[in-house]
């Protein structure tokens, strides 16, 4: 079979991006050759492919710069409500090719590097991701940007500039080997540093009750230095910053202790400093209560809030003088979004701020701190939530202890006198956790201190509501809201699948980009052979192209022509791998009864990271590869089926197999998925989902229609109910064939025949402690599996399934997210104005 067109000859034929004007071409290639020049150091006359990336990148920065500085200048003398998010993870992936996109350079860039004799494909595989996330919470952070920018609101993105993201994994020997992520090793072309806005961050010291007020005294003082990222919006000439801060010792840090002989150690000593940017906590879904990780934590918070209130003052563009001077404004003029609890320290550290250095009364500043903060909440695993020892917060930030003692106290009075008399109510509601270890609820300081509090897909929201935070949403359920999560259709559709987007664009236009509700036209073409025909046309060129990758990166062979079955997200025993393990062995074990049978081929691909301290996320790593050993050299099964562990599986990665992937597992037990983000992806580039009724697949169930997704599997009620009876995993091991067959395989060591005792661990979670619950499943997953099968030999009604979802996904663009975020909590208006781009005349 051919291979299909290249990315580039097939976007010489795509209009969705918008023609590349000839002089355009010409001054990209005269600005690109003068980048090479300057960028090439002198005595090397040879370029290598990393000085050609650095060339475009730099040619591409140079049209976002005029626009970034118009869009700030437009901030300034509007005055708009500025939005600042706060999260302590964005997960950008790579910037080229998303700028080129959202600024109509890209069908130009394309020609111009073409005619220079460059592939375009190999310089954007050059660029690193920016891996400053772990997983979903870190990306919907960045689709939350984009959409932003788009929406032409003034928000900024403030985080931590981590010198190493998220590891980068490593196969070996069929275990996950963790290496440092240096992503800027050989610098960032789209970062630039602010060191006029450095900031100092206060650390230890003691607290001074004195006659003219409270003052935090005898503290470490560590800087914050500012690197700002351009976020460009979707062709509307909005260029917003996303702040990151990277610690930097001060230079008479530990110094002053400097006696004979110390100077050396004491220089070296300015490292411990510096650590507080140096590393992402690599946990998805858990919390670890490590020193550093507070640091982390309260150094983002308090160089954000000066940065804010610095703005705030002065908003006059170029000024640093303040202009405002009352703070009565502030919650009209300022929004403060918490992504989860990570930087919770942002509301006592407002109050400090407030209180202590501007001198308001508690009561004016307690209302100022409510009415800017908003909460997001991202999960109910009980493992996840913070919950900071006290010890720790009185040592390293004793004021903001006082202050959380000080927001309880008078929380407690208020519950109290609504409910007197319920000590088990004030108890439950506390701020602080008595135990043998105090604690602070990081999640119980946020509801009090924010105005709005919101979970992440309308299952989520309601579960919040109902159980893990009832008694905080009796006492205020005006506060409670849902915010269903959404992906940016730039990234998430035109740029990784553009061969979709133009058949899209050919049949409806292409102003769906930017308002995906567009997509419902398609439902006139669900009966379309010629759309029909494009679309699985489509999907086997996607296919075909992944195929050759994992030929050429990973060195394994898979058909083509089998059913795409991936499942790439974090491991974790709640998203269930294990599950979708559980069915390729029976699959297998199938296979091997009846070889001459007809069997759908399928190659099931299984991708993600597993925290490094997350001992049984390592197995189901381990368990994945071995399965895979043994299925993908069994010559009784041939290519029918294969099973095969992507490695290292990141933002770049993503935008390759997402597009490829026919079936897309969401498999979590109900009521233990937020919302998820990768469901939309799949759904969006035409894949079917399976999955159980958890986060957004409800949602997405709704829109498409329950009967065009494969539904399977308890729901809510069914696990709440098999809680209060009891599990047994016994009850299904006895009664289920293929199931016992498969338990007895693992415990036997049939796929580690080298150590028969490898999977006991698995083994035995499975049978005694599983808290999710994989074998009360399993029976419908494999009958669901089966229907999957059956539709997939029918190409023409599979692909009529793929149409309505496509055509049904337009709920979940981040850009609806948004605006319901900008009314309903920020109260802003999105906007679709365009400002003037750099060389046209001001309004």
């Amino acid at each position: 079979m051919s291979l299909p067109l290249s990315d580039y000859e097939k976007r010489k034929q795509i209009s969705v991006r918008g023609l590349a004007g000839v002089e355009n071409v010409a001054d990209l290639k005269k600005n690109f050759n003068r980048h090479l020049h300057f960028t090439l150091v002198k005595d090397r006359n040879v370029a290598t492919p990393r000085d050609y990336y650095f060339a475009l990148a730099h040619t591409v920065r140079d049209h976002l710069v005029g626009r970034w500085i118009r869009t700030q200048q437009h901030y300034y003398e509007k005055d708009p409500k500025r939005i600042y998010y706060l999260s302590l993870e964005f997960y950008m992936g790579r910037t080229l090719q998303n700028t080129m996109v959202n600024l109509g350079l890209q069908n130009a860039c394309d020609e111009a590097t073409y005619q220079l004799g460059l592939d375009m494909e190999e310089l954007q595989e050059i660029e690193e991701d920016a891996g400053l996330g772990n997983g979903g919470l870190g990306r919907l952070a960045a689709c939350f940007l984009d959409s932003m920018a788009t929406l032409g609101l003034a928000a900024y993105g403030y985080g931590i500039r981590y010198e190493f993201g998220i590891f980068n994994q490593k196969i070996s020997g069929g275990w996950q080997v963790e290496e440092a992520d240096d992503w800027l090793r050989y610098g960032n072309p789209w970062e630039k540093a602010r060191p006029e806005y450095m900031i100092p961050v206060h650390f230890y010291g003691r607290v001074d009750h004195g006659p003219d007020g409270t003052k935090w005294v005898d503290t470490q003082v560590i800087l914050a230095l500012p690197y700002d990222t351009p976020v460009p919006g979707y062709r509307n000439n909005t260029v917003n910053t996303m702040r990151l801060w990277s610690a930097r010792a001060p230079n008479e840090f530990n110094l002053k202790d400097f006696n004979v002989g110390g100077y050396i150690q004491a220089v070296l000593d300015r490292n411990l400093a510096e650590n507080i940017s140096r590393v992402l906590y690599p946990n998805d879904n858990f919390f670890e209560g490590k020193e550093l990780r507070l640091k982390q934590e309260y150094f983002t918070v308090a160089a954000t809030l000066q940065d804010i209130i610095r703005r705030f003052k002065s908003s006059k563009f170029g000024s640093r003088d303040p202009v405002r001077t009352s703070f009565d404004a502030f919650p009209d003029k300022v929004a403060i979004q918490l992504n989860d609890t990570h930087p919770s320290l942002a509301i006592p550290e407002l109050m400090r701020v407030l209180v202590d250095i501007e001198k308001l009364d508690w009561d004016k500043a307690w209302d100022i701190t409510v009415r800017t903060c908003a909460y997001t909440n991202h999960t109910v695993l009980p493992e996840a939530l913070e919950r900071w020892p006290v010890h720790l917060l009185e040592t390293l930030l004793p004021r903001h202890l006082e202050i959380i003692y000080e927001i309880n106290q008078k929380f407690l009075d208020k519950v109290n006198a609504m409910f007197p008399g319920d000590l088990d109510r004030l108890r439950r509601m506390s701020l602080v956790e008595e135990g043998s270890i105090k604690r602070i609820n990081m999640a119980h300081l946020c509801i009090v201190g924010s105005h709005a509090i919101n979970g992440v897909a309308r299952i989520h929201s309601d579960i919040i509501k109902k159980s893990v935070f009832k008694d905080f949403y009796e006492l205020e359920p005006h506060k409670f809201q849902n915010k269903t999560n959404g992906i940016t259709p730039r990234r998430w559709l035109v740029l990784c699948n553009p061969g979709l987007a133009e058949v899209i664009a050919e049949r409806i236009g292409d102003e769906y980009i930017s308002n995906l509700d567009h997509l419902k036209k398609l439902l006139a073409y669900v009966d379309d052979e010629g759309f029909i025909r494009d679309v699985a046309k489509i999907k086997q060129e996607n296919k075909l192209k992944f195929a050759a990758y994992l030929e050429k990166e990973y060195k394994v062979k898979i058909n083509p022509n089998s059913l795409f079955d991936v499942q790439v997200k974090r491991i974790h025993e709640y998203k269930r791998q294990l599950l979708n393990c559980l069915h390729v062995i029976t699959l297998y074990n199938r296979i091997k009864k009846e070889p001459n049978q007809h069997f759908v081929p399928r190659t099931v691909m299984i991708g993600g990271k597993a925290a490094p301290g997350y001992h049984m996320a390592k197995m189901i790593i381990k368990l994945v590869t071995a399965i895979g050993d043994v299925i993908n050299n069994d010559p009784v099964i041939g290519d029918r089926l294969k099973m095969i562990f992507l490695e290292n599986y990141r933002v770049s990665l993503a935008e390759k197999v997402i597009p490829a992937a026919d079936l897309s597992e969401q498999i979590s037990t109900a009521g233990t998925e937020a919302s998820g983000t990768g469901n939309m992806k799949f759904m969006l580039n035409g894949a079917l989902t399976i999955g159980t009724m958890d986060g957004a697949n409800v949602e997405m169930a709704e829109e498409a229609g329950e009967e065009n997704l494969f539904i399977f599997g308890m729901r809510v009620e069914d696990v709440e109910e098999m809680d209060r009876k009891g599990y047994c995993a016994k009850d299904y091991y006895d009664r289920i064939p293929e199931l016992r067959q498969v338990i007895d395989q693992l415990s036997s060591g049939f796929f580690s025949p080298k150590q028969p005792q490898l999977f006991k661990d698995i083994v035995n979670m499975l049978m005694n402690n599983d808290r999710f619950k994989v074998f009360a499943d399993y029976e419908a997953y494999i009958k669901c599996q089966e229907n999957v099968s059956a539709l997939y030999k029918n190409t023409k009604e599979w692909t009529k399934k793929v149409i309505k979802n496509i055509a049904n996904s337009g709920k979940f663009s981040s850009d609806r997210t948004i605006a319901q975020y900008a009314r309903e909590i920020w109260g802003v208006e999105p906007t679709h104005h365009k400002i003037p781009a750099p060389d046209d005349p001001r309004e």
